[in-house]
């Protein structure tokens, strides 16, 4: 009894309060405020008491949203009160703090030393050189383009990765490609098709083409060689990739409601309006590693001669295999493939998904790499890293492993003001980066927030230019795995050559090197079929 009365208390006591306020209002005129209020809070509690939905609040009437309400506000409580500087959920306070500090210009040195373990497992450093170099020309970049590239490009070895219009607000995108444009890197579309705000920008853009084929579009859903010859011909297309798969989401496609498809976003993506917009889960230009290398080749025809790659997630190494044994029998080769890390997305996934589908990036990037060498293939295929890479020691770690460059989606985000609500799915975005409500979106202010762009990119270069001058190198991309030293445990450590090592120059071909299941998945593989020949992954 004396557990139902606790139970019923708070509802009890707003329903005394409101005839109490009903009374002494003959009193006063001013007792009518609290009359709405606990009147108001009455009829919160019968409707608590009628609802069938929420077990709590039938039984805590009115007291039991405060649960709901502390559960709204728990992301922001950690964040901004509990949490410590190191703990990633999913970016560390420090991690955040260094890009909104170089993204406004201002002083991020740090003092009285590292927070971080250095005595535990995993703690990563690189080695520095008793005659290191002085770096003055931080304008690092790589050219994008094999044998049969007409159009090469000299790109940014830092750059932004993929993120969407629709995604991302028409602000946010407006300010990252202007601030793309003041410093001189490349923005990635995102298979969302390229915006009136990607072009107003005048940035350099790499094409991402989808499963839905955005921008080249056929009414079928399919891809549409004319409309994609008539895009591709724009000069502020630099580069042109092929997404096969994301690290938040690898193997899944989506659906855009027709509700949720403005005039500028059909406009983007080529799409009528009033109409489901279906991503597929795979391509159906090509459905055969033999018939990809085939498309890659067609659209390098198509676009002129540009730079044509392909983005993925390492999911079946014996897949990506296939990919390079159809290279091998076709003679085509693309000129860059990104390695998209489990751990990267800016948008929405299952649970599942974004926890537990896909290769993380050190792992994906190492083998990406060496299969490229064991195949004799590498010196032809540039590749790109993605995946939480925001300070200069993740890039100068990705360029170790084997990257030529490296891609960011949520440290440009944190620079052009997101706090990391991670709120991007529900269109409530509180820094208007990652919604398409007009209103929020009006708070992200494109002069200031595209200057900060640019003020980032420039700054991590410097920061990643000192440290491969430290290590006594010339040039950031001369970074290789021994500049790199692992903890194995309190007492062990290793070098990145020894963990992370780079196979023989055409191991595969050879057929003389059986380490780490390499030959295995290349005797299973086929260039014909992306189905194996028998178990095995």
């Amino acid at each position: 009894m004396l557990s139902q009365t606790l139970r019923y208390s708070t509802f009890a006591l707003v329903i005394v309060l409101t005839i109490l306020s009903a009374i002494l209002l003959a009193w006063s005129a001013w007792f009518l405020i609290p009359l709405v209020l606990f009147a108001g809070l009455t009829a919160v509690g019968i409707y608590d008491q009628m609802q069938t939905q929420h077990a709590i609040l039938r039984n805590y009437p009115v007291l039991g949203h405060l649960r709901y309400f502390f559960e709204m506000i728990r992301p922001e409580i950690r964040q901004y009160l509990l949490e410590d500087d190191e703990a990633e959920v999913p970016f560390s306070r420090e991690d955040r703090n260094i890009v909104y500090q170089r993204a406004k210009n201002v002083e991020d040195k740090r003092p009285f030393g590292t927070k971080l373990q250095v005595y535990g497992g995993g703690y990563m450093w690189l080695t520095h050189s008793i005659r290191p170099k002085k770096i003055t020309d931080h304008d690092f970049r790589v050219r994008v383009g094999g044998p049969d590239c007409k159009q090469p490009y000299d790109l940014s070895i830092y750059n932004i990765s993929a993120m969407s219009f629709g995604a991302l607000s028409a602000n946010a995108i407006l300010a990252l490609n202007k601030g793309a444009k003041m410093q001189g890197f490349a923005h990635d579309t995102g298979e969302g098709g390229i915006s009136r705000y990607h072009r107003e920008g005048g940035g350099d853009l790499i094409y991402e083409i989808g499963t839905g084929y955005f921008g080249c579009r056929a009414p079928d859903g399919g891809f549409d060689a004319e409309k994609f010859r008539e895009v591709a011909a724009d000069p502020q297309i630099k580069m042109i990739e092929i997404k096969m798969s994301q690290g938040a989401k690898p193997g899944q496609g989506g659906i855009l409601p027709a509700a949720k498809i403005t005039a500028e976003i059909a406009e983007a993506r080529g799409v009528p309006m009033g109409v489901d917009c279906h991503s597929p889960d795979a391509h159906s230009a090509f459905s055969t590693p033999i018939e990809m290398m085939e498309f890659i080749a067609r659209l390098r025809e198509l676009s002129g001669g540009k730079p044509i790659g392909f983005k993925l997630c390492v999911g079946h190494r014996r897949e990506f295999m296939c990919i390079v044994k159809a290279m091998l029998k076709t003679g085509v080769t693309p000129d860059f493939i990104v390695v998209d890390g489990k751990e990267g997305g800016t948008g929405a996934a299952p649970l599942e998904f974004a926890n537990h589908m896909g290769m993380p990036l050190v792992e994906g990037l190492t083998f990406v790499h060496n299969a490229l060498r064991g195949a004799g293939l590498r010196d032809r295929i540039k590749i790109g890293a993605s995946g939480k890479l925001i300070h200069a020691f993740d890039i100068a770690r990705a360029l170790a492993m084997g990257a030529d460059w490296a891609n960011s989606a949520r440290g440009f985000m944190f620079a052009i003001g997101c706090i990391q609500a991670q709120a991007c799915h529900t269109n409530h975005c509180p820094s208007g980066v990652a919604t398409q409500d007009k209103a929020r979106q009006r708070a992200l202010v494109v002069d200031d927030k595209s200057q900060r762009v640019a003020n980032f990119h420039r700054n991590t270069m410097k920061a990643l230019g000192d440290m491969a001058g430290a290590a006594g190198l010339s040039h950031p991309s001369d970074f290789l795995p021994w500049h790199l030293m692992m903890r194995k445990n309190e007492r062990d450590m290793v070098t990145g050559q020894e963990v992370f090592p780079y196979m023989p120059e055409g191991f595969l071909l050879r057929e003389d090197d059986e380490r780490f299941g390499y030959m295995a998945r290349w005797r299973r593989a086929s260039p014909d079929s992306f189905e194996p020949f028998d178990e095995g992954v």
